[in-house]
Formats: structure tokens, sequence, C-alpha cells
């Protein structure tokens, strides 16, 4: 089997070919990544003499090289993507190109190829905020940001591929992910690495936004399963079950960290800022008997651990 990961230099990328790699040895996969501020190949430097790892550097939106890519694989699973709201809110041409473009010119080559399975990795920000329950895959999309309409229009592409052509496409929907390699701009991350560093973390509006969070490896997994199992037209929720206010995310990193709540710097709170998130995962349970394997507070402690002991790689970064 020959898989083609896009975004594969990126954190959950990264992390999904280090899983399949290890898990089936037979595997090859192709990681075309383009290589921005957060793609950075030494997430997979372990792998560089690896004979069933190849790196090619290239854009999703890029036909000629797509194509390349494509026609030597059977399935796509596709994790290239602008992801930061926060960037997307100062300027959202990029994430229309990368996130919509870039999608569409990876259904393109699926199409003409024949891939036998095309997998599109989204996010659970497209259903927007939500203040009690939790959002099941056939609810409506309600994207707030640009990063999330951005997305939700590439979900929207992929199905409609699945539509008119019979692309097998499956999309993903997972919660906030956290765990080692992940680009120290995102929440967890950018604390742990501030607190390291004596700096105070800046906590948007009043804390009291809630996310799911779900660690990487379980997302990995899971993605893993929707490959080799998952129905063509199909969408599966991924969460975590671990509903938190940024607040009490906080609080948590500074107690693992042994600093008081000094460091918690208020700040004005991001424009269009969702304050819920939550995903009903009944579907991939029930159908593939999937549920997390990681504790959230014995996973927290691992990411703090991972980033404690790799200074050197996320400070270069963080220039």
């Amino acid at each position: 089997m020959r898989i083609l990961v896009t975004g594969g230099a990126g954190f959950i990328g990264s992390n999904f070919i280090r899983h399949i790699l290890m898990k089936y040895p037979d595997y090859e996969i192709i990681n075309l990544d383009k290589l921005t501020y957060a793609g950075n190949l030494e997430n997979l430097a372990e792998l560089k003499n690896n004979k069933c790892y190849r790196f090619v550097k290239g854009d999703i939106a890029d036909p000629k090289i797509v194509a390349k890519c494509v026609k030597e694989t059977q399935i796509v699973v596709n994790f290239a993507a602008e992801t930061h709201v926060d960037r997307s809110i100062v300027n959202a041409g990029n994430f229309i190109k990368t996130n919509v473009f870039g999608t569409y010119t990876l259904l393109e080559a699926a199409k003409k190829n024949n891939i036998s399975k095309y997998i599109q990795v989204s996010t659970d920000e497209v259903y927007g905020s939500i203040e009690k329950g939790a959002f099941k895959e056939a609810d409506n999309l309600k994207p707030s940001s640009p990063y999330s309409a951005s997305k939700a229009s590439s979900d929207l592409l992929a199905l409609s591929y699945y539509t008119t052509y019979q692309l097998p496409v499956i999309i993903t929907r997972s919660s906030n992910n956290f765990g080692p390699y992940q680009f120290p701009e995102k929440v967890i991350p950018l604390f742990i690495t501030n607190i390291l560093e004596e700096k105070p973390v800046p906590l948007y509006g009043d804390g009291q936004n809630v996310r799911d969070w779900v660690y990487v490896l379980d997302n990995c997994e899971a993605i893993d399963q929707v490959m080799h199992k998952g129905k063509a037209g199909e969408i599966y929720n991924i969460g975590g079950s671990n509903e938190l206010a940024n607040i009490e995310l906080t609080k948590k990193i500074l107690e693992l960290l042994g600093k008081s709540d000094e460091f918690i710097q208020p700040v004005t709170d991001r424009l269009g800022h969702d304050r819920r998130y939550a995903l009903d995962c009944f579907k991939l349970r029930s159908e593939m008997g999937w549920k997390p394997q990681h504790d959230f507070n014995q996973a927290l402690q691992k990411t703090i651990d991972w980033y404690k002991a790799n200074q050197q790689w996320w400070k270069k970064l963080k220039k």
C-alpha cells in the first residue's frame, strides 16, 4: 500500500506518518509538503533513511506536482492546511488558496487517477459554536472565522466529488489536538514554552471559552481506522471527551510546571471567538470501536515533558 500524505511535515501529519510506518512496516508513504513556517522536516528526521518513506517538497495547489504524486499512490490523506485562526483573521487569502484551491487540485488529481480512498482531514470548527449538547456529523455548518470557513468549503467540495464523480471521499473532523511537535503558536505549546521561558501566558477574554482536547496519537489512530474501514461519502467526528474552559487548561499547565496564576496575562478577546466546541463521536465508536487510549492529564504531562526535553526544537521556531 502506498499513501500520499499531504502536509506530513506538520504537527498531526508527522505524527500520523510515524504511526502508520510503525504499525504497518510494509506500507510506503510519500510526504508532500510545501514547508511553510509550520512545516518542519526535523519532525521526521528519524525517517530520513527509511526506504518506505519519501519526502517531496511542493504545494498542494500546484497541479503538476500533485498529479505526479497522486499517480504513484492508492490513498490520499490530506492534512495540508493553513490552520491558525489568528493568522486567518489578518490575512484570509492564504487560507483560501491552500485549504480550498489546494483541496480542489488534490480532488482533481484523485479523480483522474482512480484513487481508492481520499481522506479529507478537517476540524470541529466548521460546525461553529454550540451552547449545549454536541455536534453530529449531519449537523449544519456555521463557521465563524476565515480559517473554519475555508475548511468547511473544502469539506463541501470534497463531498461534491463523491456525489458527482463517485470519488471515494471520507472526511474526519477532530477536536483540538495536542502533543509533541506542535508549532508553538497554538495554545498548549505556546503556554508551555512561554512558562519555560519565564514569560506570561496570553489568555483571551474571560478564559471561559470551552474546547475538547484529543491527544494527537488518538486522532492518528482514528484516522487510520477510518482510512481502512470507513465508508465512502461519510463524515466521522473524532473527539477526546476532554472539555475544558481555557482558564482551566491554563491553570493545569501552570500547576504541572510548578508556577502560580501570576503568569496569566488577560488579553483582548479574538474576533469572532467561538464559545464552545463539542463533538458527538458515537458514529466512530459504534462502527469501528475506536475510543481515546490516552488519559488527558497523563498526555498533558507527557507533552510538557517533550517540550522540556526538546527546547532546541522549539526555541528557534519561536524566534
